[in-house]
């Protein structure tokens, strides 16, 4: 990191990254505030597989901003999971909003899987 200040790359690199970081997909708040309790509860579920995804990314910066990601194929695989796990909160917020509660909770279930890959992947150590 010491690194990357001196050359003064890291300022640059972090406006680049939330430029390109698509801020629509990130956890904000409830929608919907005035709906019946099942819809509210659904929701909160998204809410909450959309916060883990927040937080496998910011698990997965701290490895590539520490170098300590394992290898470029493992760092291609990470984002590969990061990113399906954002388009499936899109798809889960879809399918709440036309009351699927099944297919929800399948999308979720999915996006757990990809959090947790992405996590692991993140934590494996460089050889």
């Amino acid at each position: 990191m010491k690194t990357l200040v001196k050359r003064g790359l890291l300022i640059p690199g972090m406006l680049l990254v939330s430029c390109l970081w698509p801020s629509h997909l990130t956890a904000g708040p409830l929608e919907g505030e005035g709906a019946d309790h099942a819809y509210q509860e659904v929701l909160r579920t998204v809410h909450q597989a959309a916060h883990e995804v927040d937080d496998a990314w910011e698990v997965y910066h701290r490895a590539a901003l520490g170098g300590t990601v394992a290898s470029p194929a493992l760092q291609a695989t990470i984002e590969e999971h990061l990113h399906e796990a954002r388009t499936l909160i899109t798809q889960a917020l879809e399918a709440a909003r036309q009351g699927d509660n099944r297919k929800v909770e399948q999308l979720v279930n999915l996006v757990r899987i990809h959090t947790a890959h992405a996590i692991e992947g993140s934590k494996e150590p460089k050889k």
